[in-house]
Order: structure tokens, then sequence, then C-alpha cells
């Protein structure tokens, strides 16, 4: 399991599912000017687009790495929008084969823009004919089998690729050696989150006040989706509960059932938590006796909870096993247990890994 492959029934999954693909298309920006957030990324890559256009040439290879949910997608439809091209959108996963790439490679109109989303799970073969197809826009296409076989080559219509990755580390260097803008995604400050829900509160008709909205923000885990996420099941709430306007009470309130308190911990997230402090002193524990103890696998507990956790300054990974910090104990209303008071905390490390 990983972090793409986030569990999509949480309320809070970074991952998009279904209804997110549905609605997104509706609430996207069209261009830099709406985009909200990510202001040196935005600045840098209005500057590339406008100079390539100047220039009456296809745009750089663009390369953008961040958690899901920030904006990838979005700002590869803007590049393409930008440059007046049409945009072609796959995923590394489903490009297994060299044969499968060159496929989509040879049918690329001049100045297409092929967006290529988590390019870090592209299969060996084909990341190796991309190399080539990015620098001199030409693959070489292998015809026949064994010694017989020969080698084609065929010349590309000039194309922009914009890769999009979760994990840019596992990325090779040759790759991302070639690409020649490459923008990092930064979660977003709850004040930019706030502009993200106004604006598509308008575009869902909504009616939403600057308390409501902050209320939602706070809970967004700093990502654009879950706000968006958050503010429909929000809306849900106001329209039957209430009179359908939102205000931070409702919003509050309708969080509350959804189980996303204060700080955007779900009920997976207070589980590890309560876990590691009332059962484990706040440890250090092993992380296989740590997802014993809340009855999941220990991958689910590792790549979907501790994230957020780390992020959010509530756990620490150490040598000897997790370790709540000072902060979750304040979180959930407990006192840590004093130095030296006794409890089984120290005992914790021999269990697990």
């Amino acid at each position: 399991m990983n972090w793409d492959d986030e569990s999509d029934d949480r309320i809070v999954a970074a991952a998009a599912d279904g209804e997110d693909t549905a609605v997104e298309a509706a609430l996207r920006p069209k261009d830099l000017g709406e985009f909200v957030g990510q202001e040196k990324v935005r600045q840098q890559l209005d500057l590339v687009l406008k100079a390539a256009r100047q220039r009456g040439a296809t745009a750089d290879h663009v390369l953008l790495s961040g958690a899901p949910g920030l904006g990838k997608t979005t700002l590869s439809m803007i590049i393409a929008a930008e440059m007046g091209a049409p945009i072609r959108i796959t995923s590394g996963p489903a490009i297994q084969h060299a044969g499968d790439l060159a496929a989509i490679l040879s049918s690329l109109q001049e100045g297409e823009v092929l967006f290529l989303d988590e390019i870090h799970r592209m299969s060996r073969p084909a990341e190796e004919m991309l190399y080539m197809a990015m620098e001199d826009f030409r693959v070489d296409v292998i015809v026949g089998k064994g010694p017989g076989a020969t080698a084609i080559p065929l010349e590309l219509p000039p194309f922009t690729l914009v890769g999009a990755t979760t994990r840019a580390g596992l990325l090779p260097p040759p790759l991302r050696d070639r690409f020649g803008f490459t923008g990092h995604m930064e979660f977003y400050a709850p004040e930019e989150l706030e502009r993200v829900i106004h604006r598509s509160a308008r575009l869902l008709d909504v009616e939403i006040d600057t308390a409501g909205a902050a209320e939602i923000a706070g809970r967004s885990r700093g990502t654009p989706r879950i706000a968006n996420r958050l503010l429909r099941r929000v809306r849900d709430y106001a329209q039957v509960k209430a009179d359908g306007v939102i205000t931070r009470e409702v919003a509050g309130t309708a969080l509350q059932v959804y189980e996303v308190d204060a700080r955007g911990l779900d009920r997976l997230d207070r589980a590890v938590l309560e876990a590691l402090l009332k059962l484990f002193g706040g440890g250090p524990v092993g992380l296989s006796t740590l997802a014993v103890a809340v009855g999941e696998e220990r991958e689910t507990v590792e790549e979907v909870a501790e994230p957020f956790l780390v992020r959010e300054g509530l756990l620490a990974r150490t040598p000897r096993g997790r370790v709540a910090t000072p902060a979750a104990w304040v979180h959930l209303g407990l006192v840590p247990p004093q130095p030296g008071g006794g409890g089984s905390s120290g005992q914790q490390g021999l269990f697990g890994a």
C-alpha cells in the first residue's frame, strides 16, 4: 500500500474518489489568475509560459511534485489552456510497456500537452523511451524479435510533457534532469484554503460566511481537495438540519457528525493517538504493536495515518518506536505520566519494529 492508494472511504483522504472527480471538473480554475495558493510555483510557471508564447515555441517540460489533492492536475490543464493547446491525460500505471508509450507519443499533435500522472510508477522500458522523446522528440520503434529486430526512428512533433508525482525521490536522475521546470506543491495555509472554499461555495451556489469558511479550512489538512469535500458535506448538513447557510456553528456541528475534529483528525488518526497515549503511555511503541492495538494493518497505520500526525507534530518516529509528542497529550485533553512514575511505556520498544 502507498500514499497514492490512500483509503478513499475516509472523508479526509487526499486521494480523489468518484464524486471528487466529477465535482472537481466544475470547480477547477481555468487560468493562473484564478488559481489560489502556490504563489512561488504559480509565478515561476507564469514566466515560463509567457516566455514560450513570446518565442512561439512549445513550453519546457514541467514536473510537479507534492502530496495528493494540491492541484497538480489542475495546473497541467491550466498549462494547456495558457498555451492554447489540447491536453492528453494518462498515468504511469497505465503505461506498462514501451509500446504503450510509443502509441501515445506518435499520436500527439504539435504543441500538445501530455499530462502523465503518477509518473514515478511508469515501467522502466517506457521510462527509457521517454528520455529520448523528451530530449530529441524522437523514439525508436523496435520491429521484429531476436537478432532480426530493427529499430526504426520515429520523429515526434514538439510537445510539452507535464509529469506529476507524489514521490519525486523515486524518479531516476536522468528523467528529472530532462524537465525544464520543476515545481514542488506545498500544503496550503488556512487563509489560502478559505479563499478556495469561498470560490467553491460561489460555484456551488452555497451561502457561507467568513467564520464558516475558516472553520472548514482549519480542518482541511492543508489540502484543497479535502476542503472542497468537507464543504460539500457541510452543505448537505446545512440544507437538512439548518437554514442552508454555513456558519461556524453549523460547520463545527456538521464535521463533528463526520468525526473530523478541530485539527482535521478523523477516527483513524485519533484511534492511533489514543492507543499510543492510553495503552502505551505515549511510547515508544513498535509499529506492529500499535497497528494491532487499533485493529488496522501495519501499512495502513504507517502510510495513511502517520504522515499527517507527524506533519502536525503529534507523533514522532524514533529508532525505538513511535512516540507521542506533548502536543498529542494536549490535543486529546490527557495528562502525560510523570517521569519516574512507573507505567509500562518503557517496555514498549521491545514489541514490533
